[in-house]
């Protein structure tokens, strides 16, 4: 079996960690979603994860507690790094090797983000997982997952959601959304459908980054993909 991908960077929401608990981490969707990356591993793919931190805390959740946006977005960080410890045990109690880096310093748990040192890993076998975001408010996890995978020199990103694409609408609230097999940056941004960020589709644009949407909750689909199937919407130039 030869993947068509050696490289990849894996953007999971924080939401999709719930499961149906409603809030933090679901510890059967968390073994799901690290069984499927652990099959991939097992090829010889090269992995960068980032997690959203949504199921923890989100900065948009701030001005309805008093905190301002600065210190919600630094809160909403902190979330991630948890999710990426989380993933980070699992993977590592089934034999994966692993590398957790934040971009805010917290030596005791992480290392701190540098490119060579996170290219160096990649090309060793091991799973890196980017905590922290940018490590700078007023950015999403969507632009740090695009940003890294730019900067560790990924083939593609791969948005991992709870529906099989991109559509037209939400198709959880409308039976008769369209979804897309390919489209581009530019439809992305020109018919505000919310893929990922417009910072984020701007740099995938700008750095001829494909990006891939697929169900991350349909088993098999991860490897279906990287096989080189055609899985979800495909997002190019």
């Amino acid at each position: 079996m030869n993947p068509v991908y050696k490289r990849i960077f894996l953007k999971v929401s924080g939401e999709s960690l719930m499961g149906d608990t409603g809030y933090g981490i679901s510890p059967e969707i968390l073994t799901k979603f690290v069984q499927e990356i652990v099959e991939i591993h097992s090829l010889g793919v090269e992995i960068g994860i980032v997690i959203g931190g949504g199921n923890i805390f989100r900065g948009i959740q701030a001005s309805t507690l008093g905190i301002d946006k600065v210190s919600g977005d630094y809160m909403g960080m902190l979330a991630t790094v948890i999710n990426c410890m989380a993933f980070q045990n699992v993977l590592e109690k089934h034999g994966v090797p692993t590398r957790l880096q934040t971009a805010i310093k917290m030596e005791q748990i992480a290392e701190p983000y540098i490119q060579r040192r996170a290219i160096r890993h990649l090309e060793k076998g091991r799973v890196v997982l980017f905590g922290a975001g940018t490590g700078n408010p007023y950015f999403t996890t969507d632009t740090a997952a695009v940003l890294r995978a730019i900067e560790v020199k990924a083939e593609v990103v791969i948005k991992g959601t709870r529906v099989n694409g991109i559509y037209d609408s939400d198709p959880e609230k409308n039976e008769n959304a369209v979804m897309y097999d390919n489209i581009s940056f530019r439809d992305v941004i020109s018919k505000d459908l919310k893929v990922m960020d417009q910072t984020a589709i701007t740099l995938c644009n700008e750095n001829n980054l494909p990006i891939k949407v697929i169900n991350m909750n349909k088993e098999g689909n991860l490897l279906s993909l990287v096989m080189g199937e055609k899985i979800g919407t495909t997002v190019t130039n």
